[in-house]
């Protein structure tokens, strides 16, 4: 988050309004001298691609919501500005299947 970490968005958006809707709009800006939310998901993505490929191999990650928004962007290879449409709530379950570029997302019902 460069310049902005720890910061409100409502007091980085009422001094640097412009720079947020950049940073909301593009996915490859940073105004704020840190990562962009491509980068971020492309990081991430990296990540997720270094995981076991086994088959039935299990594993289990603690993160916080964004980071689980960029796992999924790069796992359905969705455009990283859909990050902005996924809520993921505190304490979800989502899984993921396959292996590093053959990822799937498992919804399960109830």
């Amino acid at each position: 988050m460069g310049r902005w970490a720890g910061r409100s968005l409502a007091d980085v958006m009422a001094r640097e309004p412009g720079e947020v809707d950049a940073w909301l709009g593009d996915p490859r800006s940073v105004p704020h001298g840190g990562e962009s939310l491509h980068a971020f998901i492309m990081r991430i993505g990296g990540w997720l691609d270094t995981r076991p490929a086994e088959d039935h191999a299990k594993m289990v990650a603690v993160a916080d919501p964004g980071v689980v928004r960029a796992a999924l962007m790069y796992a359905i290879k969705a455009p990283p500005h859909c990050y902005w449409n996924v809520d993921i709530r505190p304490l979800s379950t989502v899984t993921l299947t396959g292996r590093a570029g053959e990822w799937r997302l498992r919804v399960d019902g109830v």
